[in-house]
């Protein structure tokens, strides 16, 4: 048995019609659990590739493990040969405009038809109801959702960081995929009959910021924004010390604040009835905390990172993301596997070689491989069309035609 098939989803085959990154990140995390994921391109190729600026990573990192079919679906013998792929599959998955799938044919009602044993996903902006047909992105859901307040300081709504949203929908995507599957299969209760899973993207954001709704349904206080809100615990900041470094550092433990203390020297303030307890030092904070920025301000980052090491206190430098090609966990760890980025999904206009992350899991201590980087444009177009019967001869007239890349 090959390290492939001892993957837990070898064996299943997904057709994928995504682009950008939520679909995407669903496809890329059933392919790393071992499915056989084929991703359907137009022949100009999916759009995600020829990005720009912010956007320029995204097929790069969301499509690996994948195969690429370049087809024409808006002709018949196109739809004809997706629609036989979509037979023989277990998963169908999309995230484009709604209807845009039952106008191809490839709707959930269609496909059921044709395979029973079919679970379609579809990745939306909103589930069903008012906001069904509204035109969603992670930074209008992000608006609207109040991530955007939460994140921002008061009155500056400021979007998160990294597509949260597209990412962690394409999760919710993939965990409702397997789920479907399981019912399917399962040996005692199976139903054998595939089903309908839907994702999206402004639900995905209300269970982000479901514990800021929380906090105001059993304290009656609205949440504030993370840069001015009343921090559960007293010691839990970025400070800027020696020679403008930054650092985060915490304690938020009264057995930590004791650790701090003894380390640092800190006889007085540990001594302090004020600062006894975690909620005494978070009520004292106005004049805790300038206190500690004055007595960390002469030490360097890294002094402050050793010492909190030592004594087993949270800590952090202040990381921008290309500096974690180069971070000694992930690659003590294997959790960055080498790639080459083939020059239609690269702005540089030629392949790369780089190092991508993988999924944050191991299964039996070990981390989900890499096995495929991600494709070039219509890579497997002709791999895909002999498995389904087609001879060479009808390869090239198709190619011929402009059926297929």
């Amino acid at each position: 048995m090959t390290d492939a098939q001892k993957l837990p989803l070898a064996g299943i085959r997904v057709v994928e019609f995504t682009h950008m990154v939520m679909g995407p990140t669903c496809g890329m995390i059933l392919a790393d659990l071992g499915a056989e994921v084929i991703k359907v391109e137009p022949l100009a190729g999916d759009n995600t590739r020829r990005l720009l600026g912010s956007g320029s990573g995204f097929f790069a990192m969301f499509n690996r493990n994948k195969l690429s079919l370049a087809v024409d679906v808006k002709q018949p013998q196109g739809r004809e040969i997706v629609l036989k792929l979509v037979a023989g599959a277990d998963v169908f998955s999309e995230n484009f405009k709604g209807g845009t799938m039952e106008r191809l044919g490839f709707g959930p009602d269609a496909l059921r038809t044709l395979n029973p044993r079919l679970v379609h996903v579809s990745h939306k902006g909103f589930l069903p109801g008012p906001y069904e047909d509204r035109t969603a992105l992670d930074e209008v859901v992000q608006m609207m959702g109040g991530l955007a307040y939460m994140t921002g300081p008061e009155g500056r709504p400021l979007r998160a960081g990294t597509s949260v949203n597209d990412i962690m929908g394409g999760m919710f995507g993939a965990i409702g995929a397997l789920a479907a599957l399981h019912r399917r299969d399962n040996a005692r209760s199976g139903t054998g009959q595939g089903a309908e899973v839907q994702s999206a993207l402004f639900e995905n954001n209300v269970l982000l910021v479901a514990q800021h709704m929380m906090q105001y349904a059993v304290t009656g206080e609205p949440a504030a924004p993370m840069p001015s809100r009343i921090s559960a615990w007293a010691v839990y900041d970025v400070f800027t010390v020696k020679d403008g470094g930054q650092i985060f550092l915490a304690a938020v433990s009264d057995s930590q604040w004791a650790a701090l203390c003894a380390e640092f020297g800190f006889a007085d303030l540990k001594a302090d009835p004020r600062l006894a307890t975690n909620n005494d030092r978070v009520r004292a904070r106005d004049w805790m905390m300038p206190l500690l920025r004055e007595r960390f301000a002469p030490l360097g980052a890294d002094e402050l990172s050793q010492r909190f090491e030592r004594i087993g206190l949270p800590y952090a430098p202040i990381t921008q993301p290309q500096a974690l090609f180069d971070d000694p966990h992930l690659q003590a760890t294997g959790g960055l596997a080498p790639v080459t980025v083939p020059a239609d999904a690269s702005s540089a206009g030629h392949a790369i070689d780089t190092q991508m992350p993988l999924l944050p899991l191991t299964l039996d201590g070990q981390r989900l491989p890499l096995r495929l980087p991600p494709p070039a444009l219509g890579a497997d177009t002709e791999g895909l069309l002999r498995s389904l019967g087609y001879r060479d001869s009808e390869i090239e007239a198709l190619q011929d035609a402009r059926i297929v890349g």
